[in-house]
């Protein structure tokens, strides 16, 4: 069986709504219809299914009440509920027969489901039974107990069926109701896991969930869904997620995005994630062909990088049916692998093709790329932002980065970077002292500056503030790596700073110190002054070849990637390795950019190219290779010792 939880492994599939009916598929069932879907899903190549039994459908509840609205009873509308399993659990027999109609078909083709348990919310549309209308439904007890009533008598019903892969809590259930703190999130997470583990050990819960975030006072936090479910999800349309909706899907912004959040929730949810939805969302952000260009540059990007797969949003277009939501929104409409006349787009052919390719690898799965920093995310700070814009600023001076959040055990590592430090209370006490230890027995720390108060501040990073005051105009600066050049940002705060110990590498026009470094112990503590992250993501075309920001992560890699066994410096191609058991290692290149791109890799000495896995084999010369990658495309290595 396919394997969403085991390192390494990857799938591919999409999110399915029947053809003809889309959320309307088990009130308007078709089998025949629904068979054919299948059918053809399969024969692209699709291995998984994330399908929704329709909450309202499958629990049609009405509460009957009395007077001064006291409850009484729970019917099928005005029909007594029948003295049978299903009917304690308040479920619908005809709609569980449906479901396992469409199970043994999936099994028939080969499909393996992902099962949303609680869609109470389907694409801008809000899905609750009748009873529970004007309830708050992820707190409300009456609520809570009649959804783990229906979760434990599906799962139960369903538990020894070979097509089921995954439970998933629901679809993206942190947008059914607005909750007042992150233990009330907990408590209906916890509810519905433990509802399903009850019945079903033997299979991975899935989150389902999308736009997490880490801090103290986030509502849905990376930790706790990592601590309760088996398998994060990120749902990373661009064209939705902050910082995101700015260049064009087939460039390195959106190439990354997919795979940055993927990477922060598995890293500081300590689970593998999947990204769980993704799409261009429609013609008016792409055409088909773009789309599948697209596609293909995020799928090599999840596969190197340790995720665990990609479901595309969705099956089908649905621009025929006319009910809600697809009449309310036209970006439901025409976001499907399939078009209206049955005909595949670019996409699906794409997708079916990685899969084809990644089947015949030699090996089984990809082992874990090599990182050479931790990026530290922290309180009052603009998380996403800032992880965004050092995950790329990383991978475009050519190393990878792993994540935590600040109250987290630290990781152990050579460099960490703080990105975009904000507000007072960005880190504790005690987390600067564990820091400052592992930085004087050698390691290195990186702090960029976005208007946080840093104690201390003058003894490790040999820099005396003098004034703090609010710009009235961009920040020009310059770096003394790229002499003879100017650069400009937005940021809202000047430092004046006077270098005590500090090395200064870098001024702002009229001299004051921006980009330094010091000594401090066996280590080192570089200081940005300017919050260069957080302005890389805010621009248009931030991560373009002429950017000049990924110049201070060269600074603060240079030197460091000796162990590396092939190296390259074009902004828009990014490289994983990997090392095999056998001392061999994959170098995994992949273009970002709608150009086919050259780039000139050196080879660290005593390695030498053996085989091509993918793409076009690169020439050999003195030293290194020359690499040529078609645009969106990525490019395989076996490197071995010579």
């Amino acid at each position: 069986m396919v394997s969403v939880t085991e390192s390494g492994k990857f799938c591919v599939g999409c999110n399915y709504w029947a053809s003809h009916a889309g959320t309307a598929m088990w009130s308007d069932w078709r089998p025949e219809v629904v068979e054919a879907d299948l059918k053809q899903l399969s024969e692209q190549g699709l291995q998984v299914l994330r399908v929704f039994p329709l909450w309202p459908d499958f629990q049609p509840l009405t509460l009957l009440r009395t007077g001064q609205g006291r409850p009484v009873e729970m019917r099928f509308g005005e029909e007594q509920r029948p003295h049978d399993e299903a009917g304690r659990a308040g479920v619908s027999t005809e709609m569980m027969d449906r479901f396992r109609v469409f199970a043994d078909l999936a099994a028939k083709y080969d499909l393996h489901l992902m099962v949303g348990l609680i869609t109470g919310w389907m694409s801008g549309r809000y899905f609750v039974p009748p009873a529970f209308g004007g309830l708050n439904v992820l707190t409300d007890p009456l609520a809570i107990k009649w959804q783990v009533r229906f979760v434990r008598h599906l799962v139960r019903q369903f538990r020894d069926h070979p097509a089921i892969l995954a439970w998933d809590l629901g679809n993206e259930c942190n947008c059914l109701a607005r909750l007042e703190d992150n233990t009330q999130a907990w408590n209906w997470t916890n509810s519905i896991v433990s509802a399903i583990r009850v019945e079903d050990d033997s299979r991975p819960v899935v989150s389902g969930m999308h736009s997490l975030l880490s801090g103290r006072d986030a509502i849905w936090r990376i930790q706790e869904q990592g601590e309760l479910t088996d398998l994060l999800t990120t749902h990373p349309y661009p064209i939705f997620t902050p910082h995101c909706d700015v260049d064009p899907v087939n460039t390195i912004r959106s190439g990354l995005q997919a795979t940055a959040q993927s990477r922060m929730y598995a890293d500081i949810g300590h689970q593998p994630c999947i990204a769980e939805e993704l799409g261009t969302l429609g013609p008016m952000i792409s055409s088909e062909a773009i789309a599948a260009d697209y596609v293909r540059m995020v799928l090599c990007s999840l596969w190197a990088h340790d995720c665990q797969g990609l479901l595309w949003w969705c099956g089908y277009d649905q621009s025929q049916l006319e009910h809600a939501p697809y009449d309310w929104h036209s970006y439901e409409r025409e976001l499907g692998l399939f078009r209206i006349d049955r005909s595949p787009k670019p996409v699906v052919e794409t997708i079916g093709a990685f899969r084809r390719w990644h089947d015949a690898l030699p090996i089984e799965t990809l082992p874990q790329r090599l990182s050479e920093a931790v990026c530290i995310l922290t309180q009052d700070q603009d998380q996403w932002a800032n992880a965004f814009g050092a995950f790329i600023l990383a991978k475009q001076a050519g190393f990878d980065i792993r994540y935590q959040y600040v109250d987290q055990p630290l990781v152990d590592a050579d460099l960490y970077l703080l990105p975009g430090l904000r507000g007072g209370a960005s880190y504790s006490r005690a987390f600067w002292l564990a820091l400052e230890e592992r930085v004087r027995a050698g390691a290195t720390v990186y702090i960029s500056h976005d208007d946080g108060m840093l104690s201390p501040f003058y003894e490790p990073f040999g820099l005396e503030v003098q004034t703090r005051s609010r710009r009235g105009e961009s920040a020009r600066f310059s770096l003394d790596s790229r002499p003879g050049e100017m650069f400009s940002l937005q940021a809202p705060f000047r430092l004046d700073l006077r270098a005590t110990s500090a090395e200064v590498l870098g001024r702002e026009a009229d001299g004051n110190p921006v980009w330094t470094r010091n000594k401090l112990g066996k280590g080192e503590a570089w200081f940005m002054g300017l919050p260069i992250e957080r302005a890389a993501v805010e621009t248009p075309g931030g991560f373009s070849g002429e950017s000049p920001l990924r110049w201070v992560y060269r600074d603060l890699i240079a030197g460091r990637l000796g162990h590396r066994a092939l190296r390259q410096g074009n902004p828009q191609v990014g490289v994983t390795e990997h090392p095999l058991d056998d001392g061999r290692r994959l170098a995994v290149l992949i273009n970002y950019s709608p150009e086919a791109q050259r780039t000139e890799c050196a080879l660290s000495q005593g390695w030498a190219l053996s085989e091509v896995w993918r793409g076009e084999r690169p020439a050999t010369v003195e030293g290194g290779l020359h690499c040529d990658l078609g645009a969106n495309d990525g490019l395989v290595l076996l490197l071995a010792r010579s």
